[in-house]
């Protein structure tokens, strides 16, 4: 199979399963009194232990520059997308304060979960993934500090430091260290399996209540209004930051692992998680679904030309 067809094979079933929760919603079959507990279940248990099952044994993450850096690119990445979607933001004025915000957030932070874990988990090896899940403390720490701590204006009354050590994010600092220590030498094959089967079904589940929540939203919204707004996400996050991201791994001396990571992630559309932040902290959702929706549908294309490309300028 060449690298094209791989690559639309490893993303054709992301957007099946999402499509499987939109009609899920549609027909009444995934109510929306049950995504509370869901996703209770998937942020709290089932991510949590797919991390445990991509960590724990992996070589790569024994490496200091695979836990040092990765982190600290996600970081920056996400700070200097914040900045410059701010920015043009406003020279476009594309709405008011609090639309040209909610622009910021949504299109500067990417899509580093449920679409880039199971391309690189097909593409590549479970080495290169628990990069990228060390790569997303970064990415967490930058979306809930600077991202809805400034640019959203948060209303949550927890302190900044809960929002960021997250059920995923204290799972990575507690399997790194024991990943150091061989700690899964010392452990019966059977935990493992339990480990893995329970965490294999953290992507679908999430995929499917993104998909809900794509039902709820596209009711009722103009989504064709105001077209600048998704010409000018899809402008930055499909076109401007992925040829950034491409440079800067090129450019760098990052291990092999941390390339892949980056070139996967200079792929993705914007993230979804987005929309609920939205609505939650004063921003506003309209605008984040235009974003997503418009991100999102065109990365069927453009994900396998990115990663074509990249894969072909990295020689993996």
């Amino acid at each position: 199979m060449d690298t094209t067809a791989l690559i639309f094979t490893a993303i054709m079933p992301l957007f099946l399963v999402i499509g499987t929760g939109y009609f899920c919603r549609r027909f009444g079959w995934l109510n929306e009194e049950a995504d509370r507990s869901l996703m209770k279940v998937v942020v709290n248990c089932l991510y949590p232990l797919f991390i445990f099952s991509y960590i724990l044994g992996n070589d790569a993450l024994r490496e200091p520059s695979n836990f040092i850096l990765p982190p600290l690119f996600g970081f920056t990445s996400v700070v200097v997308g914040f900045g410059a979607c701010l920015l043009i933001a406003q020279k476009l004025k594309i709405g008011d304060q609090r639309a040209c915000r909610t622009f910021a957030f949504t299109t500067g932070l990417t899509n580093y979960g449920y679409f880039p874990v199971p391309i690189i988990a097909l593409l590549f090896d479970r080495e290169t993934t628990g990069v990228l899940l060390v790569h997303n403390v970064g990415v967490e720490i930058a979306m809930w500090s600077l991202g809805v701590g400034f640019i959203l204006s948060a209303n949550d009354p927890k302190p900044a430091w809960r929002r960021i050590l997250s059920p995923p994010v204290i799972s990575i600092l507690i399997a790194v260290p024991l990943n150091l220590l061989r700690i899964d030498s010392y452990l019966p094959n059977f935990i493992f399996t339990a480990i893995s089967m329970l965490g294999n079904c953290a992507i679908p589940f999430g995929l499917l209540l993104i998909g809900a929540t794509f039902a709820d939203l596209a009711k009722g919204s103009k989504l064709m209004e105001k077209i600048r707004i998704p010409v000018a996400a899809i402008s930055l996050r499909m076109l401007l930051f992925p040829i950034i991201l491409l440079s800067f791994a090129y450019l760098l001396p990052l291990s092999v692992e941390l390339k892949q990571v980056v070139m996967v992630q200079a792929a993705m559309p914007c993230a979804v998680f987005p929309i609920v932040l939205a609505r939650h902290f004063n921003g506003s959702p309209e605008v984040a679904l235009k974003v997503v929706l418009s991100t999102t549908l065109l990365s069927l294309v453009t994900i396998p030309l990115w990663l074509t490309y990249g894969m072909s300028l990295f020689n993996f």
